[in-house]
C-alpha cells in the first residue's frame, strides 16, 4: 500500500520548475504552490551552457550534449516525485545564443512542455517576485547575478520600480575581461554607470540574488565566524564587509578561512561576484547588504498565486503549516497567538508590528517539539526553528522565536543555553523571549496544550502595580501548585506582583 505521509500537507499538489540559466540548470519540486513554498526534492547541475558566449555567440557545445542528458534525468525525477505540473523556463544564454533557440526545441522535445524563455524584463520582474515574496515587507533594490547576465530592480512593499539588466554575469564578465579582474572591475564600473536606478538605493537594502552572491556570503560567514548558517536575510555590514569584498576580488581567497565550503565550480566567479558588488555599493551606497535565498524560481511561484494568497504573510503561513505538521493541536497554536497579545498589553509591553508577527510565530511553532523526551524538547524546538526554511523573518527575529520556545521548555534564566542563538538577539528581543517563554510556561499548565480554555484567562489590574491571571469558576480545578510557581518566576522576571486566582 503507498500511504502517504502525515507528514506533508494533504491538500497541496506537487509542481516541478526547472530553471535553465547561464552557468546552471536547476530542478526543484515544491510540495505544492504556496505562500512560503516548501521544496520536496532539489537537484542542480553546473551545465555551464554560457560559457564561451561572447566570443562564440553560441551555447557551448558539450555544456549542451550535457544539459540535454541532465534535462532528460530532471523530467524522470519531476515524474518520480509525483510532480502534477513542470513549469521550465530559460534565462540569458538561451535567448541570446545563435543556436539557442534549437537547445530549447530540443529541450521542450524531452521534458514534453513549453520552455519559457525570459526576456531581461521578466527575467528583472521574476526576480523581484522573488525578494517581494520572501521579505515582509521588502524595501531596496534587488540584483539577480547569474551567469550571463546581471538584473537590477527596485522593490518597495508590492510595488516593482524601475529595472535594468546588464551583461554582467559572472561566466561574460569572466570572459569579456579575459581573466583579469581588474579589466572586469572597470567593465563593471562601464555597465553599472547606466544603471540609474541605483541612485534612488541609498541607505535601503541591496538584496543579493543568485548562486555566486550566495557563496560569497558563505564564505563571509565563515572569514566571521558568524553563527548561524542559514542563507536567507543573512546580512553583511557595507562598511565592515569591503576588505573582505577587496580581498576576494583580487582573487584572495585560496587561503580564506571556509573556502573549502564554496564548491570549485563556483570559486573561481567570486572575484567577478565581488567587484560586480563593489561597484554597486560605490553608486548606490547602501544601508546594508542581504542576501536571499530566493529567486527567479519562487518569483515565478509567487506569480502563480492569487492575490490574497500574496498578501498574506510568508513566516506565518509557514509557522502556522508546521503548527498543522507537528503540534498537538493547531487550534491551541492559534490562541496562545491571540492570547500572549494581550497579555504583553496589559504588562504594558508595546511591540512593532515586526515584533508582534514574531511573537505570533513564536506562539504557532511552541509545541512543535512535544514528541520529543522531554530533556530535549527545548532543544529540539530551537534547532528547528533557528536553521528551518522559514522566509519573512530576520536572523535576530528568528533567534528571538527560537529562544522564547527554548525558555518555554527549559526555564527562564538558563543563560548557557544556545549562547551563539542568544548573540544574533538584541537586548530587547532577548527580553521578549524570556517574557513570552514565561507566559507559555504558566499557560500551557492551565490548558493542558489543549484549545478552549485560553481565551477564557483574564489579565486583571490587581494592586497599585500587580496584576491576576483569573481563571473562571468552572475551571477551578485546574489551579494548583505547579502553575502558582512558574507564575511567581514570571513575577520575578517582570518585577511586578502577580497572583493566579478565580474570576470574581
Amino acid at each position: 500500500m503507498n500511504a502517504t505521509s502525515q507528514g506533508r500537507l494533504q491538500d497541496r499538489h506537487p509542481l516541478s520548475v526547472i530553471d535553465i540559466g547561464s552557468n546552471s540548470i536547476r530542478l526543484v519540486v515544491y510540495e505544492g504552490i504556496a505562500r512560503a513554498p516548501t521544496v520536496l526534492f532539489n537537484e542542480k547541475m553546473l551545465a555551464g551552457l554560457g560559457k564561451g558566449l561572447v566570443s562564440t555567440g553560441r551555447l557551448d557545445s558539450d555544456a549542451v550534449r550535457r544539459a540535454v542528458e541532465e534535462l532528460r534525468r530532471f523530467r524522470a525525477l519531476s515524474e518520480q516525485a509525483g510532480a502534477e505540473a513542470l513549469h521550465v523556463i530559460a534565462t540569458a544564454a538561451a535567448r541570446e545564443a545563435e543556436n539557442g533557440v534549437d537547445f530549447i526545441e530540443r529541450a521542450e522535445a524531452i521534458l514534453g512542455v513549453p520552455v519559457r524563455v525570459l526576456s531581461g524584463r521578466e527575467e528583472a520582474r521574476y526576480s523581484a517576485l522573488g525578494i517581494i515574496s520572501s521579505f515582509y515587507p521588502a524595501d531596496g533594490i534587488g540584483g539577480d547575478l547569474g551567469g550571463g547576465s546581471l538584473e537590477l530592480v527596485d522593490v518597495r512593499g508590492e510595488v516593482i520600480g524601475d529595472g535594468i539588466t546588464l551583461p554582467l554575469g559572472g561566466l561574460r564578465l569572466q570572459e569579456m575581461s579575459k581573466g583579469s579582474v581588474a579589466a572586469a572591475t572597470r567593465i563593471a564600473r562601464r555597465e553599472i554607470a547606466r544603471a540609474s536606478l541605483l541612485k534612488g538605493g541609498e541607505g535601503r537594502n541591496f538584496y543579493c540574488v543568485g548562486g555566486t552572491w550566495r557563496n560569497l556570503a558563505r564564505l563571509h560567514m565563515h572569514v566571521t565566524d558568524y553563527p548561524l548558517h542559514v542563507m536567507h536575510n543573512y546580512e553583511m555590514d557595507v562598511e565592515k564587509s569591503a576588505d573582505f569584498l577587496k580581498h576576494v576580488a583580487r582573487g584572495e581567497i585560496d587561503k580564506m578561512k571556509g573556502i573549502q565550503h564554496v564548491s570549485k565550480n563556483r570559486r573561481a566567479l567570486l572575484p567577478y561576484g565581488a567587484a560586480v558588488l563593489q561597484e554597486i555599493i560605490r553608486v548606490m551606497r547602501p544601508g546594508k547588504i542581504v542576501i536571499s535565498g530566493l529567486g527567479v524560481r519562487e518569483g515565478y511561484l509567487f506569480s502563480l498565486l492569487g492575490e490574497n494568497d500574496r498578501r498574506s504573510d510568508p513566516l506565518l503561513s509557514a509557522a502556522e503549516e508546521l503548527a498543522v505538521l507537528r503540534a498537538r493541536s493547531v487550534t491551541h497554536a492559534r490562541e496562545l497567538a491571540d492570547w500572549t497579545g494581550t497579555a504583553f498589553a496589559a504588562f504594558g509591553l508595546e511591540e512593532t508590528e515586526e515584533e508582534m508577527r514574531y511573537r505570533r510565530a513564536a506562539c504557532l511553532l511552541a509545541d512543535i517539539g512535544w514528541r520529543a523526551h522531554p530533556d530535549y524538547r527545548g532543544t529540539q524546538s530551537l534547532n528547528i526553528i533557528a536553521h528551518g526554511s522559514f522566509i519573512g523573518v530576520s536572523h535576530p527575529g528568528r533567534a528571538f522565536i527560537a529562544l522564547a520556545n527554548l525558555y518555554r521548555h527549559e526555564g527562564l534564566f538558563n543563560d548557557a543555553a544556545a549562547p551563539e542563538i542568544r548573540a544574533l538577539a538584541t537586548p530587547r528581543l532577548l527580553e521578549r523571549a524570556r517574557m513570552l517563554g514565561g507566559l507559555l510556561r504558566v499557560v500551557y499548565l492551565l490548558s493542558a496544550s489543549m484549545p478552549g480554555i485560553i481565551p477564557r484567562l483574564r489579565w486583571v489590574a490587581n494592586g497599585e502595580d500587580g496584576l491576576a491571571l483569573e481563571v473562571p469558576k468552572t475551571h477551578a480545578a485546574l489551579m494548583g501548585e505547579r502553575p502558582q510557581g512558574r507564575l511567581q518566576q514570571l513575577a520575578k522576571l517582570s518585577g511586578r506582583p502577580l497572583e493566579l486566582r478565580l474570576e470574581s
